[in-house]
């Protein structure tokens, strides 16, 4: 039986268990990334650890999240990344180079290799031909030190694309077209392999907008096969030599086919407040826009951008329209001011923002009140963008132009306009010098810690017997956005105890202050959840802030997996209802409480006493026993040190 893109690299990766669907498997992991929201505390980790120098063939530390440095608390931060990346071997990009994935992929990105970030959207690097996923940034610290990252033997889809991409219609919709199809749940375990014919009409930038937003699939992470296209890209890149094929063997197994023809694909929305309320634009056609965004890591490469530049060239945007441009990279930046089409794009009135994550994630540009935005960004949850009531629309760069242009949401294929025609470069300006890289032995210099800056908060043992309150009630697709906030609050994140103060701050922000007081109090506290407790970003702050407060156990219809991963990584039980119409059982302030735990672990099947009730609720644990030592122990920081 031939073998998959995904099994030949997790084979050649494999350290610990046996690659059969739902096994746990340790892989070894050849480099890793962060970005400065996750980074101070994955670096803080990795000191807590005791390592004394990265192992992997590359880690590099990106600052591209928080760049406006209101306050001293992001300068301080800065100061840190880039002293402890000096000291223990991390290449430090520095404020301004450009989005850690668009980065990454130009600059480091290999077929056939495997890449761990602290950022749910690693999976971009799939783009390029590697297995790239995201992680917590504890899990990140232990594969820097060249601890094996652990997951889930994956089932693997393929998607079988036929045809070519028709004018005004991208790979944005291809994606979005998969949304449609895969949903953004039930996908957990999955891993997407993308072939067949229409694969060599795709740019590799194209490729990675299509892995970049398999993240809100739910999916482990998604890939393209490494062929011509791919070494092109790289040659461009200088990076030739980085270069080897990678292709699926021609009688490869799959536990899924989905077929897709790109020349039946139409321009697509989503709608708010989910990646995955599809629509056609042709139906949503006539909506009123205030405010278009362009960029984010999943839409600022250079061919994304000279797209846009083209079809705004000698035209204005609407009079109703605040238009935002963000490019990717500092490389995409300096060749569309070197082209020309920087030029055009202040001409039709753009704003030119920083080469920086900005309004995806609510740290620029917040909409009005009740307002249209339409953004090329991978998520619209609700207040993402910073405005709690506004209406985010996620589009193609294509659509998000003419959309600026007209004031109203159209399909461009009717408006008469003619498709701008986009050449890839043959050589790609290069200038590394916004990388600061390591010396070949680690310096001994000093680390600098602001006082923004504390330890990382370590959890006690999971106790023998474990009683709580339900503290708080959600209903299903609670993302990591709903329980950790970022935009203006992003700037407290090395400050665990002030951060903590703002978990579910735009769902029920007594919250905090409940914990706080049924701790002081030597009560634990439990959440109650529906179906996709923690969407969305990989912020490990959504697992260690709860932990702080005491937080003991999270009971779900089903998890996400990065943040099951981290509720494990923080010595927090997640549990999953056996029958999910238990979930009407509990009510916020009932007292529950589970007897040996540690038995109860081992089998896997947990008595959940709901104590106001007297109902008996069957739980499962769905852990490894790897992962039942680590909650036992509280977490994996605790596990490491005591191993």
């Amino acid at each position: 039986m031939g073998r998959s893109i995904v099994g030949k690299i997790l084979e050649a990766h494999l350290k610990e268990g046996a690659l059969v669907v739902g096994n746990e498997i340790g892989i070894r992991i050849d480099q890793t990334l962060t970005q400065d929201a996750t980074g101070t505390m994955a670096y803080l980790q990795f000191e807590a650890m005791g390592m004394k120098e990265v192992k992997t063939d590359i880690s590099v530390s990106y600052v591209d999240h928080n760049t406006v440095q209101v306050g001293f608390e992001n300068a301080d931060d800065h100061a840190y990344l880039q002293s402890v990346a000096a000291r223990y071997g991390i290449v430090f990009s520095r404020p301004g180079n450009g989005i850690c994935h668009q980065v990454h992929l130009e600059r480091f990105g290999k077929p056939g290799t495997t890449l761990l970030g602290s950022d749910s959207h690693t999976p971009t690097g799939g783009g390029i031909g590697q297995i790239a996923i995201g992680a917590g940034g504890l899990d990140v610290a232990v594969a820097m030190g060249g601890g094996l990252f652990y997951l889930t033997a994956p089932k693997v889809y393929k998607v079988n694309l036929t045809g070519e991409l028709k004018p005004w219609v991208t790979a944005k919709d291809l994606i979005l077209k998969m949304l449609e199809i895969l949903t953004t749940k039930g996908n957990v375990g999955v891993m997407l392999e993308y072939g067949g014919p229409g694969v060599a009409t795709l740019t590799v930038p194209e490729r990675a907008t299509i892995t970049n937003m398999g993240a809100e699939m739910g999916v482990t992470c998604s890939i393209f096969p490494s062929d011509a296209e791919t070494r092109k890209f790289l040659k461009a890149q200088g990076r030739e030599k980085d270069w080897v094929e990678l292709c699926a063997d021609a009688d490869a197994s799959y536990d899924r086919v989905i077929d897709i023809d790109l020349s039946a694909l139409e321009p697509l929305a989503a709608a708010p407040h989910s990646p995955g309320n599809i629509k056609k634009v042709s139906e949503i056609a006539g909506l009123a826009v205030s405010q278009v965004c362009i960029g984010s890591c999943t839409n600022s490469s250079y061919k994304d951008l000279v797209t846009v530049a083209k079809i705004l060239k000698g035209k204005k945007v609407s009079p109703s329209v605040s238009l935002g441009i963000a490019p990717g990279s500092r490389q995409v930046l300096a060749m569309l001011a070197k082209e020309g089409y920087l030029a055009d794009l202040i001409d039709s009135g753009a704003r030119i923002l920083e080469s920086a994550c900005g309004f995806c994630i609510g740290n620029s540009m917040s909409p009005g009140s009740g307002s249209i935005s339409v953004r090329t960004v991978n998520r619209n949850f609700e207040g993402r963008s910073g405005t709690k009531d506004a209406q985010v629309y996620l589009t193609s760069c294509e659509v998000a132009a003419v959309a600026a242009l007209e004031g109203r949401l159209n399909d461009p294929r009717k408006l008469g306009i003619d498709y701008p025609s986009v050449n890839m470069p043959e050589k790609y300006l290069i200038d590394d010098g916004m990388f600061i890289f390591p010396t070949a032995v680690p310096c001994d210099c000093e680390v600098k810690r602001g006082p923004n800056i504390g330890e990382p908060p370590r959890n006690d043992r999971m106790p023998e017997n474990l009683s709580g309150v339900a503290m708080i009630k959600v209903g299903d697709k609670i993302t990591t956005d709903h329980i950790m906030p970022a935009g203006a609050r992003l700037k407290y994140r090395s400050n665990v105890p002030k951060y903590s103060t703002f978990v579910f701050e735009n769902v029920d922000p007594d919250f905090p202050s409940r914990c706080m007081k049924a701790k002081e109090s030597g009560v634990g506290s439990i959440i109650i959840a529906g179906e996709s407790y923690g969407q969305g970003s990989s912020r490990e702050h959504a697992a260690l802030c709860p932990m702080y407060l005491g937080v003991k156990a999270v009971v779900a219809k089903s998890f996400e997996r990065i943040h099951a991963a981290n509720l494990v990584n923080f010595g927090i039980l997640p549990l999953t209802f056996a029958d999910p119409a238990d979930y009407d059982k509990i009510s916020q302030g009932d007292e529950l409480a589970i007897d040996s735990v540690a038995s109860a672990l081992s089998g896997g099947k947990v008595a959940l006493r709901n104590k106001k009730t007297g109902d008996v609720i069957n739980c499962k644990a769905d852990l490894s026993e790897r992962q039942r030592m680590i909650v036992l122990a509280g977490g994996l920081l605790n596990y490491t040190k005591g191993n």
